[in-house]
């Protein structure tokens, strides 16, 4: 009968180890997240990213860094650079191959630049210019969260896989659970079998 009382009381342990666990975790209050946000919302930088993907030492990324510089006094509050050196940084070379790739196009060189949903490859001031501000202005008049960001789409990918991954662990944990369930049940029942 002892062995009975100890696999009931091991058993309602492994039962509610799991929420015990969970209660661990710090408790937030919606006071907390509203003034997180406002916090957050206040902090926000409107400005459009501009990718570019450049080599060091390419003279054409030098002529599009140059100009993009003579522009910022002008349209320097609607823009930022995201500067990106492919030539002697792998994973930089790596990222631009990606963002080419999500994007259904050739980064067949650098300069690789990128401004919402639009992309050049090299750059030419007589022919660029005027495209890219008015690129830039446009995204800027857009509503932030209508915004097409090529990062976030690639940022929301690596998420979407680290949940997929985290519910085959929850799956993998709830197994192990049923298993030491069906175990305790199977010992106390063996126990029962015996005692008779």
């Amino acid at each position: 009968m002892k062995k009975l009382k100890y696999l009931v009381i091991l058993f309602a342990a492994i039962l509610l180890l799991p929420l015990a666990v969970k209660a661990e975790g710090e408790e937030v209050t919606s006071e907390q997240v509203t003034s997180e946000e406002e916090a957050a919302a206040s902090d926000v930088d409107t400005r459009v990213p501009v990718y570019f993907f450049r080599g060091e030492g390419c003279p054409h990324c030098e002529e599009a860094e140059n100009w993009f510089n003579s522009i910022q006094e002008e349209f320097g509050a609607y823009f930022k650079i995201v500067d990106y050196e492919t030539w002697y940084n792998e994973d930089n070379a790596a990222l631009m191959q990606k963002v080419a790739k999500a994007r259904g196009e050739e980064a067949e060189g650098v300069p690789y630049i990128i401004i919402g949903d639009k992309s050049w490859n090299g750059f030419d001031e007589d022919s660029y210019a005027d495209e890219i501000k008015s690129q830039i202005t446009t995204v800027y008049a857009q509503d932030l969260d209508a915004r097409y960001d090529i990062m976030k789409y690639l940022d929301n990918s690596k998420t979407n896989k680290k949940t997929t991954d985290k519910g085959s662990s929850d799956a993998v944990a709830l197994l192990i659970i049923l298993l030491v369930c069906g175990g305790i049940g199977f010992g106390v029942y063996r126990a029962r079998q015996t005692a008779k």
